[in-house]
């Protein structure tokens, strides 16, 4: 089958994703139909149902301890109880929004290859999925990083007996209950789960560094220094790295919490695995029934392989959203983006400067075209 000629692939219906969409629309594209003549775009999504990686977190997390501002572009949240899980509210939050624009998100898809459709560097992009493909003029890619959970390797973590789960895999701390848990990761994500865990189990958080508390609270200052930071380092190719290695880490409600309960204590990073727990640097041993690895998400990108733009470093090159090697790609909610304030302002400048660009065209989409993927 013939790909489906659009002006703008959007990969990805997360907060990066919907506001791109959301700015298409502002100016003047269409979802991709039969008959459309405006612009066009399609946004195409691996999920079964809206709400990007929202529908995937731990039961637990509460609207009350979502970290950072999650609204989308032109339409708030509605009033939510604090008590409430945002896997339940944010995900019916998205599915509202898409239909609230009519955005026409094309779901479940999953991306398996961007290429270029020829030599010619003002030519097209070909986005192949498993249901189809398209050429684009633009492909803003907003894949996020939930399903690329990263795991550190150390020696004799085969061996262990017990559990092994990463953060992408917790549900609640109830099925740790009178468990021993080592906790690994300095991030919010395993502070926050360190106070909820130790409520029911025996913790032992340990870190590959001592973090650095920071007493001042994450204002705009810190936000622009954390930002400029990341932003140095994608536009020279570099992997985006931590905005707690730039920031600190900053006292949070459940740090405080842990704090005075007394299990925020860090340890140094084990040295091994063994079957029944961890071997200290010290010499000695800590049994563990369960390892929890905190260790954060890395870019989803391995689709855009063919383009051959992954730097020695590991990185890609960008710079305000766009691919310094490859002008007709976007990566938004990538490197300093990847806040969901990051993201939205993401998707309103790659649209920008897409209109920008001027290189869009009015476009007739052949009978049937809109209906090849359902």
């Amino acid at each position: 089958m013939e790909p489906v000629p659009v002006d703008v692939v959007v990969i990805g219906a997360g907060q990066a994703g919907l506001s791109a969409a959301y700015h298409l629309q502002r100016r003047g594209f269409s979802p991709l139909r039969a008959g459309s003549t405006a612009p066009t775009y399609v946004v195409l999504d691996a999920n079964p149902a809206p709400g990007g990686a929202w529908q995937h977190r731990w039961a637990s997390l509460r609207m009350a301890t979502v970290n950072g501002i999650h609204e989308l572009p032109g339409f708030a949240v509605p009033p939510a109880d604090p008590a409430a899980a945002s896997r339940d509210v944010l995900p019916a939050y998205f599915a509202d929004y898409e239909e609230r624009f009519g955005l026409d998100v094309r779901r479940p898809l999953r991306v398996t290859a961007v290429r270029r459709a020829d030599d010619d560097p003002r030519g097209c992009l070909v986005v192949e999925t498993d249901r189809g493909a398209w050429t684009a003029r633009y492909v803003i890619n907003a894949t996020g990083t939930w399903t690329r959970p990263f795991w550190p390797r150390y020696p004799g973590q085969e061996r262990f007996r017990g559990r092994q789960l990463h953060v992408a895999d917790y549900v609640s701390a109830d099925e740790f209950a009178g468990r021993r848990v080592v906790i690994v990761g300095a991030g919010i994500s395993a502070v926050q789960l360190l106070d909820e865990i130790s409520r029911v189990a025996d913790t032992f958080w340990v870190t590959r560094r001592e973090p650095e508390w920071q007493d001042d609270e994450f204002d705009i200052p810190a936000r622009v220094a954390a930002i400029a930071g990341v932003e140095d380092r994608v536009r020279r190719g570099l992997p985006p790295g931590s905005v707690i290695a730039v920031t600190g880490m900053h006292w949070t409600p459940w740090a405080r919490a842990a704090q005075a309960r007394g299990v925020l204590v860090r340890h140094p990073m084990f040295a091994s695995i063994e079957e029944d727990g961890v071997r200290m640097p010290d010499g000695s041993f800590q049994h563990a029934d369960v390892i929890l690895w905190a260790t954060g998400f890395r870019p989803a990108l391995d689709h855009l392989a063919p383009l051959r733009l992954r730097t020695p470093e590991g990185g890609f090159r960008v710079e305000n959203g766009r691919s310094i090697d490859e002008p007709r790609l976007f990566l938004i909610g990538y490197g300093p983006s990847q806040s969901t304030v990051g993201a939205n302002r993401a998707g309103r400048d790659a649209v920008r400067a897409i209109v920008a660009d001027g290189r869009t065209r009015d476009v007739t989409v052949p009978d049937g075209a809109g209906a090849l993927v359902a």
